[in-house]
């Protein structure tokens, strides 16, 4: 069993951004050259989360406006007060999402349903440069 651990940059927008990192994730299993086993995505940060969905234009509709129902960022947080810096719904959003998921792949191909796709949601109030951990276990 062999660990790999790769990782790659990417430029949100902000405020329920979403973008579909599948490519990028595909890219580091063909790196890793391991043909069998799981890859743990991870987003550093607490504004941020990883999840998978249809990468669709209703969707990526949807998915914001689900979120500004569920966690308004319109509505005052004790963070706020704290830090001053307007983003407390972001951090309420990212801990629901999470921000790590785990895909298995067999053949060097990642095992997701035809319509699945990875994405990378920001959920911070500015644009930021992340960076996407993908650490692939396997033979």
């Amino acid at each position: 069993m062999d660990i790999k651990t790769l990782n790659f940059n990417i430029k949100t927008k902000g405020f329920s951004d979403i973008i579909d990192i599948t490519n990028e994730i595909n890219k580091c299993i063909g790196e890793s050259f391991l043909q069998e086993g799981s890859a743990l995505i991870f987003a550093p940060g607490a504004t941020n989360g990883i999840t998978t969905i249809e990468y669709e234009p209703g969707l990526l509709q949807d998915y914001p406006e689900f979120w500004e129902k569920l966690v308004p960022s319109s509505q005052t947080y004790k963070h706020d007060e704290t830090w001053n810096d307007r983003n407390g719904f972001s951090h309420i959003r990212a801990s629901l999402q999470g921000n790590s998921l785990t895909i298995p792949f067999i053949d060097g191909k990642m095992i997701l349903g035809t319509w699945q796709q990875i994405v990378f949601i920001d959920f911070d109030n500015r644009g930021r440069n992340r960076k996407v951990i993908v650490q692939v276990t396997g033979k």
